[in-house]
């Protein structure tokens, strides 16, 4: 097919045993986006120009700050600012257009760009790019691969959000009898799973209780930060400081 599959890093996060392949895929995504920002590419006039316009979200920006490359970051910082300042200096010469009753109140080309700014960031756009096809090639290996079909039948599901990206790409991709039973194999491993979360939580929550004291932990010592990737994605290394 013409358009690229990404075949190995999609069974690589299949065959791990995690609570969401897609959330493992996605993490590697960030981690090479991050390294790569902060690697030789910060110096290319085209990657400085992207990350001097889009800058970067609060949460990759924490990630970025616990890189070791401190001088990489100082100079994307600095023409960030730069071109920012260039940005906001052009806007504000511009008058205030006040609109008329039926329409705006007022327009504010600065507030629109700093809005812009703010919900704008290298990193994500870069990861995006590419999570779109690994997800596309989730459901072409599931529509031509007997062998991950297997597999994908027998993952622990995924967390909500990605439940909901593989609910709603497979629509563009499958279709009839196929897609119904992509569905029915996706709905039944989000809801199975969540619940076999739910009854670890439970048996957590019930090990306080002094009449379970003595009682084993079964497979619920871990059950937090694997609900939280459940509801919310958050992978347990998720904020771990790597320049140690």
């Amino acid at each position: 097919m013409k358009e690229q599959l990404y075949t190995i890093p999609v069974n690589d996060a299949f065959d791990k045993d995690c609570e969401c392949p897609i959330c493992a895929m996605r993490k590697v995504l960030e981690t090479n986006a991050v390294e790569y920002t902060m690697g030789p590419s910060y110096m290319e006039d085209d990657v400085r120009m992207n990350t001097d316009k889009m800058g970067f979200c609060r949460e990759h920006m924490n990630m970025l700050l616990l890189q070791k490359n401190k001088l990489g970051l100082a100079l994307i910082l600095k023409t960030h600012i730069d071109h920012t300042n260039k940005e906001i200096q052009k806007l504000t010469q511009k008058p205030i257009k006040v609109g008329s009753l039926f329409k705006k109140a007022v327009e504010n080309p600065v507030f629109d760009y700093t809005e812009k700014l703010t919900h704008s960031c290298f990193i994500c756009d870069r990861i995006n790019h590419t999570f779109d096809r690994y997800i596309n090639t989730v459901l072409q290996l599931w529509k031509t691969d007997e062998s991950f079909r297997k597999k994908y039948a027998a993952s622990k599901g995924f967390c909500t959000e990605h439940f909901g990206v593989l609910v709603k790409a497979a629509q563009g991709v499958l279709k009839g009898s196929q897609l119904d039973e992509f569905l029915h194999i996706t709905t039944k491993l989000y809801l199975d799973n969540m619940q076999r979360l739910a009854d670890d939580l439970e048996w957590f929550t019930d090990k306080f209780d002094y009449r379970y004291k003595d009682a084993p932990w079964k497979n619920s010592k871990d059950a937090i930060p694997r609900a939280v990737i459940k509801t919310n994605g958050i992978l347990e290394d998720e904020n771990e400081d790597k320049s140690h």
